[in-house]
């Protein structure tokens, strides 16, 4: 499964795509095609102070809520309020729909994060194909 090369991902199943101090993240599309129908989306509140790799809210489906990971530190400056009314727009587009955005307080963390290559690999080595 080809995963986007300008984003990086943690091995929690989140993807980051930078653009200066700014990180947009949202979830994999492994991570919704192993969770299946997303039917509600907890989103952090603007303003929260985050650090990498702590839980920012969820994402439930009809099988399963799952954490939802921050790939970085820093303070949420926006939320996708549209996955209020439609989680299900993850399912469909998960590569695009993002969940919030975040003002990097330390950039190079994104440097630890998985590259494209890297996470299918990781995913790969995950289900044993």
């Amino acid at each position: 499964m080809p995963y986007p090369t300008n984003l990086k991902y943690t091995k929690e199943h989140e993807w980051i795509s930078v653009d200066g101090s700014i990180g947009t993240v949202g979830i994999t599309d492994y991570a919704q095609n192993s969770l299946g129908d997303i039917v509600f989306v907890e989103l952090p509140k603007v303003g929260d102070t985050l650090t990498a790799h702590a839980i920012f809210g969820s994402v439930e489906s009809v099988k399963a809520v799952s954490d939802l990971y921050s790939p970085v530190s820093g303070t949420v400056t926006a939320i996708n309020e549209a996955l209020n009314d439609a989680p299900e727009t993850i399912n469909t587009e998960a590569n695009t729909t993002w969940i919030m955005k975040i003002e990097l307080s330390d950039p190079a963390e994104v440097e630890g994060l998985l590259s494209s290559t890297d996470y299918d690999t990781f995913t790969s080595e995950e289900t044993g194909h």
